[in-house]
C-alpha cells in the first residue's frame, strides 16, 4: 500500500509507518544536499504555512521560516497570546479559518494535559495538515532531526547503544515531549535503548509499553535504568536532558525538593569518557550549560549538537514538502 503524505498531520511520528520515515529521512538528506549545493528548491511555491506559537521558541520557529521561504512558500508566525484564542476562540474555529487560507498549520503547544488535546482538535476540523511544532506529549520534529544525525554520525543504527537520560536542570519545568519521542522512535531502528531517571522523573505507563512492543517488532532492546553511570558506560550516543515531573507531579512549581535531591545526574566529563570512543554526545538545546552539561563535554569533540540543530532545517523542510505538497 502506497503511502499518502499530501494532507497527512504530523503529530507524533509514531502515527508514521517506518517506510515513511524512511522516506522523510530520504528527503531530509536530498534538500541538505541541495541546500549545500546552493540549489533552488521550489517545491511548495506561492504556498503558505501558519505557525501557531504558544510559547518562546528559536529553532523550531526559524527552521520552519527559514526552510518554507527555502520552499518557496511563505511562513505566517502567530503569536497566540495576539490572536482571538487569547480571547476564548476555540480549535475548531481557529482550524477552520486558518485551513481556508494557507496550505498548513504548525502548532506548538506545550501546557501539560492540554497541548496535544488542542492540536488533535485542530486536526479534526483543518482541510490541510497539522504539524506539531511540540506539545505536551511529542516532539516529532526534534525526533526526526535526531534520527538524521545519528544516521549521518553512526550509518546503520542497528544494535546501537543509545542513552535517553535524565540531567538536572533549573530553567523551567520542560516537558516530557523529547525523550519520550525518543524512547518511541529509537526502538524502531533496531536500537538498544536505555531510559535512565531517578524514581519521579517517569514516563507514561503507556509510552514505556509502546517503546518496548517498538522494540520487539523491529529486533532491538528497551530498558529502564535509575543508574546514571550504567547509562554512560559504552554507549554509542547519549542524550541528557532534562524533562519535568509531569507524570508523578502536575506542579508548574520548577524547583522542588525531588530536583534538588538529584544535582548529581549530570553529564560530565568523567562520565562521557564511559563512552565508547566513537560516541556522540546530543542535545535538543537550549541546554542548561553546568546544571545538565559540563561545558567540557557540550563544546567537546563527542558533541554533535549544532549538526543536530542545523538538521532542524532540513528535516522541517522534508516534513512540509511531503505533507504539504508531496503524493
Amino acid at each position: 500500500m502506497k503511502s499518502q503524505f499530501r494532507g497527512k498531520h504530523f503529530i507524533t511520528l509514531q502515527e508514521w509507518s517506518k517506510e515513511e520515515i524512511d522516506t522523510l529521512m530520504d528527503v531530509s538528506f536530498d534538500l541538505k544536499k541541495k541546500f549545500a549545493m546552493r540549489e533552488r528548491t521550489p517545491y511548495l511555491q506561492d504556498e503558505t504555512v501558519f505557525l501557531m506559537f504558544f510559547e518562546a521558541s528559536t529553532r523550531t520557529r526559524n527552521s520552519m521560516e527559514a526552510g518554507a521561504t527555502q520552499l518557496g512558500a511563505h511562513a505566517h508566525f502567530l503569536d497566540t497570546s495576539t490572536m482571538q484564542i487569547s480571547h476564548g476562540e476555540v480549535a475548531k474555529d481557529t482550524a477552520t479559518i486558518l485551513s481556508g487560507y494557507g496550505h498548513a498549520i504548525a502548532c506548538r503547544y506545550c501546557n501539560w494535559g492540554i497541548g496535544n488535546k488542542y492540536i488533535r482538535e485542530m486536526a479534526e476540523h483543518s482541510k490541510v495538515p497539522v504539524l506539531n511544532l511540540q506539545c505536551d506529549l511529542y516532539h516529532p520534529m526534534q525526533g526526526a532531526a535526531d534520527l538524521m544525525t545519528m544516521i549521518e554520525k553512526l550509518g546503520d543504527l542497528k544494535r546501537k547503544k543509545v542513552s535517553i537520560i535524565w540531567a538536572y536542570a533549573t530553567s523551567h519545568k520542560k516537558p516530557i515531549s523529547v525523550p519520550l519521542t525518543q524512547a518511541l522512535l529509537f526502538p524502531r531502528y533496531g536500537m538498544d535503548v536505555t531510559l535512565a531517571y531517578p524514581e519521579g522523573y517517569d514516563l507514561p505507563d503507556w509510552a514505556i509499553e509502546q517503546a518496548k512492543q517498538n522494540a520487539l517488532e523491529n529486533g532491538g532492546t528497551f530498558r529502564i535504568t535509575h543508574d546514571i553511570d550504567e547509562a554512560f558506560r559504552d554507549a554509542d550516543v547519549v542524550i541528557p536532558k532534562n524533562w519535568g515531573s509531569w507524570v508523578t507531579n502536575q506542579s508548574t512549581e520548577v524547583v522542588d525538593d525531588l530536583l534538588e535531591s538529584y544535582k548529581d545526574w549530570k553529564c560530565t566529563q568523567e562520565r562521557m569518557d564511559m563512552t565508547k570512543d566513537t560516541a556522540i554526545y546530543m542535545h535538543a538545546l537550549p541546554a542548561d550549560r553546568n546544571n545538565e552539561v559540563e561545558d567540557s563535554v557540550i563544546d567537546g569533540p563527542k558533541s554533535v549538537i549544532y549538526d543536530e540543530a542545523e538538521n532542524r532545517l532540513h528535516t522541517s523542510k522534508a516534513v512540509m514538502t511531503l505533507t504539504m505538497g508531496g503524493r
